[in-house]
């Protein structure tokens, strides 16, 4: 951890796990669809089970990309941490993508379970606020130019909302929701059959690979942006003192 503060460091280490990371989440991907298809249907929800696949792992990525940016939060305000802001920055709109891929699919779940799109329970609603949560994340770090200002300002709201993670995973369990409870990681084992448990845990792993594949590019690009706009303003500081 020490050596990849190391901007250059980490940069190089990037570089060289890329090529790896896309050919594996590519491979992990396309088993996980193709069990995914061929996985037979659910005795009461027929096809529609398999929406699953899709919705958990984006559920899952949802809530680690939030804890993800918390904990970087606690890197730029307690520990300084070079890259902690970039790590933070970058996984916010990756977070927002799959928050925003667990509501439309949970959605399209619902309809067929429920009968509705929507209800305001706890689960839907708590996710919902997450994605909300992001979004003026993200909206934070556009509107005050300055990296570390922008930063401290969004670590600062990260760790603030994060107190609705926890809110998301027990909800079920603390209020009355039309939202099944968890099926997978439970005390008693999982309950889904295991003809659907297989594909379901190869999609939350190329999921979260996917996940760390997308994050390192984003961290990179963002790395390599603050580089240039740091020569901006050292050339336009030189430019100033010439003609001063």
């Amino acid at each position: 951890m020490v050596s990849l503060a190391n901007p250059t460091r980490f940069l190089s280490l990037v570089d060289r796990l890329v090529p790896w990371l896309t050919g594996l989440t590519l491979l992990l991907l396309g088993i996980g669809l193709y069990l995914s298809f061929v996985a037979p249907p659910d005795y009461q929800q027929g096809e529609t089970v398999k929406i699953m696949f899709i919705h958990v792992p984006a559920a899952w990525l949802a809530m680690f990309g939030y804890m993800l940016i918390a904990v970087a939060s606690l890197g730029t305000l307690i520990w300084r941490h070079p890259l902690a802001d970039v790590a933070a920055k970058t996984a916010a709109p990756i977070g927002a993508t799959f928050t925003f891929v667990a509501l439309v699919t949970g959605s399209l779940w619902g309809k067929p379970m429920w009968g509705t799109y929507w209800v305001w329970d706890a689960r839907l609603t708590s996710v919902l606020v997450l994605f909300l949560l992001y979004l003026g994340l993200i909206a934070l770090w556009q509107a005050i130019e300055e990296p570390g200002r922008a930063g401290r300002a969004a670590a600062i709201l990260a760790l603030v909302g994060v107190i609705n993670v926890p809110i998301i995973k027990f909800s079920v369990d603390w209020w009355n929701t039309l939202h099944q409870p968890a099926s997978v990681f439970r005390l008693g084992g999982p309950t889904i059959d295991p003809s659907l448990l297989a594909p379901l845990f190869i999609m939350a792993i190329a999921f979260t690979l996917l996940f760390v594949l997308l994050h390192l590019i984003a961290m990179r690009a963002e790395i390599l942006r603050r580089r240039v706009r740091a020569l901006q303003q050292t050339q336009v500081e030189r430019a100033s003192l010439v003609e001063a």
